[in-house]
């Protein structure tokens, strides 16, 4: 078995299975990127996979000279037809040459970095064989995933800068002109002029906001009640905290719409700032309570002994040592009010009064150009990443905030 293993046979191995999954991520993100059409072809990359890896263990002395060797090899290839990468017609040979080229860089590179603890002669020890192993299933992951994420969203992005005519020719075609100049945005410059997309904006913003008051106004003296209160069904009250969460809320949506509409508050504001809460109550006091629990209950209790009240001490000692935990749950509370639909299409008729997700909605019309369609669901998704993004970093240096010190 150790004679199987060696790093000229795991090399090609490990290579061949690698080029298919560069040929393929290659072959889509430069078709997205030119809107020329190229395919991989997996019995070519099989083969040059095999040959490049083998080539990558026996040049072990840097990455560099490996990589070049791959690139110019596959860059011939290309230019001869004969390349795990192949383009459609009007596509010139030299293109696809460079196009190969550059897969032959990637590959050399991220090969000599899979078959870094590979030895090119003698038996691979289970060390060795396990670590190329998990590099290779790394980079997989790295890929595929990054993939999940950024193809939609690419492609979101990229209709939305199209104009209609070039939708109708080549629907497929992901590429950007940038020869149009700022006439690339005319379909956010309409959703915002003749859509009133700033209204639906500010409506989101603002019922996203008073959802965060208002969940964090009852879930965190409930949290802290069952954190630290000894009281009779405490034990009860917080095993069964996420039972309404667990109930799908297709299964509330007719009682909430007859309720609402018997009440007068369907299609009005106030009912959704009404609603939206009672979905994330139970989740923000989940996280609440684990996160009071593992406060050091001495700080408080030293509070108290200093002639505190148990609302001054909350408000004094264990909300500023919260605050990591209150921006965690402040955040998903405003994402989960920010990117909710059901609610908002169920019980919202009057344009007037569209959250963002509900304007989205609208636009999925024959008489709406899709770049429009395209164009909202940038603008709504944009700003939560933006907004993720920012509180992460806060979230993250805040993470000690909590400490005692000794």
């Amino acid at each position: 078995m150790s004679v199987l293993w060696r790093g000229a046979i795991t090399g090609p191995l490990l290579g061949a299975l690698w080029m298919v999954v560069l040929a393929i991520t290659v072959a889509v993100a430069v078709s997205f990127g030119t809107g020329d059409a190229f395919r991989p072809v997996l019995w070519l990359a099989l083969v040059t996979g095999a040959l490049v890896g083998g080539a990558a263990v026996a040049l072990r002395p840097g990455a560099p000279m490996a990589a070049s060797a791959a690139a110019v090899a596959l860059g011939v290839l290309g230019f001869a037809g004969f390349a795990p990468v192949a383009a459609g017609e009007g596509v010139s040979a030299a293109w696809v040459a460079v196009v190969n080229g550059l897969l032959g860089g990637l590959f050399g590179y991220s090969m000599r970095v899979i078959l870094e603890e590979v030895p090119d002669a003698g038996p691979l020890t289970r060390h060795q064989f396990e670590d190329a192993v998990i590099r290779f299933l790394t980079g997989f992951g790295y890929i595929f995933f990054t993939a999940i994420v950024v193809i939609p969203f690419y492609v979101m992005v990229m209709t939305s800068l199209k104009n209609q005519q070039a939708l109708l020719q080549n629907p497929l075609d992901f590429s950007i002109e940038l020869s149009r100049g700022w006439d690339l945005f005319r379909s956010y410059a309409e959703l915002f002029g003749q859509y009133d997309f700033g209204r639906y904006l500010w409506t989101s913003f603002y019922i996203s906001c008073l959802t965060v008051f208002i969940t964090l106004l009852f879930s965190v003296p409930g949290a802290y009640a069952v954190a630290r209160l000894r009281f009779s069904g405490r034990a009860a009250f917080s095993r069964s905290i996420l039972l309404i969460y667990m109930v799908p809320m297709i299964v509330l949506a007719l009682p909430i719409y007859i309720a609402f509409s018997q009440a007068g508050l369907r299609n009005t504001v106030f009912g959704i700032v009404l609603i939206y809460p009672v979905t994330t109550i139970p989740v923000a006091l989940y996280m609440l309570q684990g996160y009071f629990r593992g406060l050091p209950a001495e700080v408080e209790e030293a509070g108290l002994m200093d002639g505190l009240s148990r609302l001054a001490v909350i408000w004094k000692i264990t909300l500023p040592l919260a605050l990591p935990a209150l921006a965690s749950v402040s955040l998903y509370v405003f994402m989960i009010a920010w990117n909710e639909f059901l609610l908002a299409f169920m019980l919202l008729d009057d344009p007037s009064k569209f959250t963002l997700t509900r304007a989205v909605t609208s636009l999925n019309s024959s008489e709406v150009p899709r770049q429009h369609l395209m164009a909202g669901a940038v603008i709504a998704t944009v700003p939560i990443m933006v907004l993720f993004l920012g509180l992460e970093r806060f979230m993250t240096k805040g993470l000690t905030a909590g400490s005692v010190k000794g």
